[in-house]
């Protein structure tokens, strides 16, 4: 017969180092599925909840890596992350799987990667889609990059702290590449929406009641994005209709409109300088896409 116990120890040992906001909801989402857990903490204090919970806490970055089949890291920055690696000594990493969550850059990902697996340690990295309430969501996104061997092995695991996670390459840097594209789409999104709601606000018109008269048009502008995507990805602008020249008009109004209205107009304009320097370039026939090469140097 089978114990809880027995079920207990067959999942593998997880260390998560570093016990912020996020490194915190991580443990206790392995904690919570039945893992072994250590942890670590520059400020021991922070454990305790988790301790009490059946947590062990471990005296050294060098314990807490010895403790866990699975290394886990979530710390502020990867300068910080490979510096506590770093501390544990490179015959304490070789044979453990390592899963960086901290956030950066791509160049970061890659060199911690590249040091990691030079002490024998195999690699991955992850970049979380949500914020801490979300972690272990089934709809939670955690984008991963490295090791496949350490992704399938410890797949299950992983599962506990985002429900649609998946390994989208072998370059650990890609995910946090992943990320920043997701964050710029929002940002964009989110600012050109804020703007829009500052317009129609100056004329006493509810945002809320917008989006229900216009929540469909607003909608089908992500049905665009793969068509655009596509354009790009075969550096082919050429359109039919909706070019470039007919956009300019319409930009040029949402200006003189938001000056009227006493709206800042900066957003707005800056798009317009992208399409007149397109159109002068002679693209003026061309998909909205063609504007990705303003943005490249």
């Amino acid at each position: 017969m089978t114990t809880t116990s027995d079920q207990t120890q067959a999942k593998p040992a997880v260390t998560v180092i570093g016990l912020g906001e996020m490194g915190f909801t991580l443990a206790s989402a392995f904690l919570d599925g039945g893992h072994p857990t250590t942890v670590w903490n520059r400020t021991p204090e922070k454990a305790d909840d988790l301790v009490a919970r059946g947590a062990e806490l471990a005296a050294s970055v060098r314990d807490a890596v010895a403790a866990g089949s699975l290394v886990v890291v979530s710390v502020k920055g990867n300068a910080t992350a490979r510096d506590l690696l770093e501390s544990a000594g490179g015959d304490a990493l070789s044979g453990r799987a390592v899963l960086n969550l901290t956030d950066g850059t791509s160049a970061e990902a890659r060199a911690v990667a590249d040091w990691a697996t030079g002490q024998g340690a195999q690699y991955l990295h992850g970049q979380i889609m949500t914020i801490a309430p979300g972690i272990g969501g089934a709809e939670s996104v955690i984008f991963y990059g490295g090791s496949d061997t350490v992704y399938n092995r410890y797949r299950p695991t992983l599962q506990l702290i985002g429900g649609r996670g998946a390994l989208v390459a072998d370059d650990p840097g890609v995910p946090t590449l992943y990320g920043m594209a997701v964050h710029d789409t929002m940002w964009g999104t989110l600012n050109g929406f804020l703007h829009a709601a500052a317009l129609l606000s100056s004329e006493g018109i509810e945002a809320k009641r917008f989006l229900d008269d216009a929540g469909a048009s607003v909608s089908a502008l992500l049905g665009y994005l793969p068509m655009i995507a596509g354009e790009v990805d075969r550096a082919e602008y050429a359109t039919e209709y909706g070019a470039l020249q007919h956009h300019r008009p319409s930009v040029e109004d949402l200006i003189r409109e938001s000056r009227a209205r006493n709206i800042d107009a900066e957003f707005p304009s800056y798009t317009l300088g992208l399409v007149n320097k397109a159109v002068e370039g002679g693209h003026a026939g061309d998909s909205y896409s063609r504007l990705i090469e303003q943005f490249r140097k």
